[in-house]
């Protein structure tokens, strides 16, 4: 006779995602649904074309969140049902079955779990992350790179939309830097611990003396702001430079003089971008990115005084945040959270949900503390 008694973990399951259900409060989200629904079906809707991309951007990101918590009650209904026929028919392969379904409902529902603890003020938006490279020459590019990769593997796992909106190749190995918008909803909020200085130790390919490397690279991650329009950025403190887009090697792709990188004077800022077709666009996306920046930069200069006020400032938590072991001792280790894996292969090929959810729930941790 089959034995098959998961009652216990389906019913914990089951607690953790009523108490998820209660975070993300579906009867609110269905509710914002309809709003948006009715807005989306104005007759005069595309009258105003940025609205409407932002209305029908969002009636999307909220229907996707529904549709996940949706599927996962009925997940939950489907095992208890494929438990139940496993047993009856003394069936070990709807067994096995029932196991690696419970195994992905974990899974799933843990992530969905670690989702609610984003509660920052801009953690449900949307993402532009930027890399750059650092200190170690061809090393270091390389790595760019490589994080590049990482990260678009991670985004191509989950299924989420991702636009490369500029890339600076390096004229060796690799990119000098790299900026790709990921558009679903708390992109921010899950991508934002990954900010810092990451570190890579590694027998260098680029030289003969067989030696260890350590290069580094930098991750900035800002949210998509509607609010960055309204930070005003005079013409007379920015200067906008036209150039060529370029591919590896310096190798020029376009026929076309559109991409545009735009400095910021006061600060020293500057923003590049050749995704779009046009100038105007590339100039357009460029100045989105430019006025959300200095909005944080703002706001972090607000909150830098009030503690230099209150006598407590203290150093960014994003830096050194990361090493990657690509010698000896194959691992990968966060230096906030302690996290490891011991297969940097399978982290540079976009596994990151571990060392993501540790830093979420790190960062929680030492939120509540302060």
């Amino acid at each position: 006779m089959l034995e098959l008694d998961l009652t216990a973990d389906i019913q914990a399951l089951r607690s953790t995602f009523a108490d998820i259900q209660a975070v993300v409060d579906v009867d609110a989200l269905k509710a914002d649904i309809d709003r948006l629904s009715e807005e989306a079906g104005a007759p005069d809707l595309w009258d105003d074309v940025e609205n409407a991309q932002k209305v029908t951007s969002r009636l999307s990101h909220r229907q996707a969140e529904l549709k996940r918590v949706s599927e996962i009650e009925q997940r939950l209904d489907d095992l208890e049902v494929l438990v139940e026929l496993a047993i009856e028919m003394d069936d070990e392969d709807s067994a096995d079955e029932a196991r690696r379904e419970l195994a992905a409902l974990k899974d799933v529902i843990g992530q969905l779990e670690v989702q609610t603890l984003l509660d920052g003020e801009y953690d449900p938006r949307s993402a532009v992350v930027t890399i750059r490279s650092g200190a170690g020459g061809d090393d270091a590019t390389d790595f760019a790179e490589m994080l590049l990769r990482m990260y678009l593997r991670w985004a191509e796992r989950h299924k989420y939309p991702v636009k490369v909106m500029d890339t600076s190749y390096a004229e060796g190995a690799g990119i000098k830097s790299a900026t790709f918008e990921v558009d679903v909803p708390y992109a921010y909020g899950t991508l934002s611990v990954e900010a810092g200085t990451h570190r890579l130790a590694r027998i260098s390919p680029f030289g003969g003396a067989d030696k260890r490397q350590t290069s580094f690279a930098a991750v900035e991650v800002i949210p998509v702001m509607e609010e960055a329009v309204e930070v005003d950025v005079p013409e007379g403190d920015i200067r906008v430079d036209v150039f060529r887009s370029s591919g590896p090697g310096g190798q020029s792709v376009n026929t076309t003089d559109s991409a545009v990188r735009i400095t910021h004077l006061p600060t020293g800022l500057v923003v590049s971008m050749q995704n779009e077709k046009s100038q105007i666009q590339n100039r357009a996306a460029a100045m989105r990115v430019l006025q959300t920046r200095l909005l944080l930069l703002k706001r972090e200069e607000e909150a830098a005084k009030k503690k230099e006020l209150a006598g407590t400032i203290t150093a960014s938590w994003g830096d050194q945040m990361r090493s990657y072991f690509l010698y000896g001792q194959q691992l990968v280790k966060d230096l906030r959270t302690g996290y490891e894996v011991g297969n940097p292969a399978v982290v540079f090929d976009g596994d990151l949900d571990g060392l993501i959810a540790a830093g979420i729930r790190w960062r929680k941790r030492k939120d509540d503390d302060d």
